[in-house]
């Protein structure tokens, strides 16, 4: 421990905000997390990282003092960032940590907060428009946008940002004409209705995708496979690629494919959350979209997913894209014959997506929770991939 602190202090304990600290992550600054929620939440999804050294201690157990062997894993050399579900429970614990001498801090709104980071990069795309990448560290969940000509479409827009999408388009100099989903997304509430209403855009759904009982009061247009949307001077291909979903469907605009969850950089989508008990038929469905609709691509088309996993190695830019050519080289699910293929999706899918039943009702307009609802509903990791255990080599 750092030593004893001032008795007669009345200043309350140092806090950091969610922008903060993973700026501190990103930096590359070896980092030191306490996290005090429930086991169960912790061991669903937590903060991740090279650098990142993480406990999980139950705040319950910590209402009074800091037990002693919870001190043996804590550094006295090193700041701690404490952190709990909303920020209230980690700033108790803090302060017990403060008055023990150590040099800490807690986090800001916790696990709730970081669920508000929201990163922008631009790709380096081999196209004539402006093509940007929107991650969401906390989930994983990526959007993009399209900016050509004074013109510009989302893909996979999420509900709780849409004024960021609104502000970055505004600056960009351009009007949004297409808000696209690439389906019914099961991990966040989709932004593509928000986004219309917010501004003159047009909420696009796949035709397919649609069938699965739409109830939106925002008009909405849909598209089908080989139909076309112009953006600026490019335009949007439409490429049906069922398997994850029904209605799954990918966008291309010049050489980078919007894959949505049918492919992702480190794994394929998995096929039981819109009907668990056709999982294998859908297995079947995803192999012949990936070899008759993806793999048929020119090996330099840039795959651009919906969704990322903390095994997912990012660009140098801190991007999720790669080339085609490159995951087929090491990702084995892609040279799988077609029966090894769907036996192995088959037996090792991942837990379902926190309250993904109650996120699609949402996506489908046959719920209406409202942004904070809605934002507690999406808490949590994807998990709409496939495992990645023996996927890639």
């Amino acid at each position: 421990m750092t030593g004893e602190k001032d008795s007669e202090s009345t200043e309350t304990v140092a806090s950091t905000t969610p922008t903060e600290l993973k700026a501190r992550i990103d930096s590359g600054e070896d980092v030191f997390i306490l996290d005090v929620r429930s086991e169960a939440d912790f061991e669903e999804w937590h903060i991740d990282g090279e650098n990142t050294d993480i406990v999980n201690y139950p705040y319950f157990e910590l209402l009074d003092d800091i037990p002693e062997d919870l001190h043996a894993e804590l550094p006295d050399d090193q700041r701690i960032t404490v952190l709990c579900a909303k920020g209230g429970s980690s700033e108790l614990v803090a302060e017990h940590l403060d008055d023990d001498g150590y040099d800490v801090n807690h986090l800001e709104r916790g696990m709730k907060g970081w669920a508000r980071i929201y990163d922008y990069q631009e790709l380096d795309a081999d196209v004539d428009a402006t093509v940007a990448q929107y991650r969401r560290p906390s989930s994983g969940c990526l959007a993009y946008l399209i900016v050509s000509d004074g013109e510009a479409a989302i893909i996979d827009p999420l509900r709780a940002f849409v004024d960021e999408y609104v502000q970055d388009t505004r600056t960009l100099g351009a009007d949004l004409m297409y808000a696209l989903d690439t389906h019914i997304h099961a991990d966040h509430i989709s932004g593509i209705r928000d986004l219309a209403t917010a501004t003159d855009a047009t909420a696009v759904l796949p035709e397919t995708a649609a069938e699965r009982g739409i109830e939106y009061k925002t008009p909405y247009k849909t598209v089908t496979d080989g139909d076309t949307l112009s953006v600026g001077s490019v335009d949007i291909e439409v490429i049906h690629t069922p398997g994850h979903t029904t209605g799954m469907t990918a966008y291309k605009v010049g050489n980078v494919l919007f894959t949505g969850d049918g492919l992702f950089t480190e794994s394929v989508a998995r096929p039981d959350l819109e009907d668990p008990a056709a999982a294998k038929a859908a297995a079947r469905t995803l192999y012949e979209s990936l070899h008759e609709q993806v793999l048929t691509l020119s090996g330099d088309t840039v795959i651009a997913p919906a969704h990322f996993s903390d095994s997912a190695t990012p660009n140098e830019d801190g991007t999720h894209t790669a080339e085609l050519n490159d995951l087929i080289e090491r990702m084995d699910a892609l040279t799988m014959d077609e029966e090894t293929f769907v036996e192995f999706i088959i037996a090792d899918m991942p837990p379902q997506p926190a309250n993904y039943e109650e996120i699609i009702g949402t996506n489908l307009g046959q719920q209406a929770p409202d942004e904070e609802e809605a934002l507690e509903l999406e808490l949590g990791p994807n998990n709409c991939a496939a495992s990645e255990e023996a996927l890639t080599n």
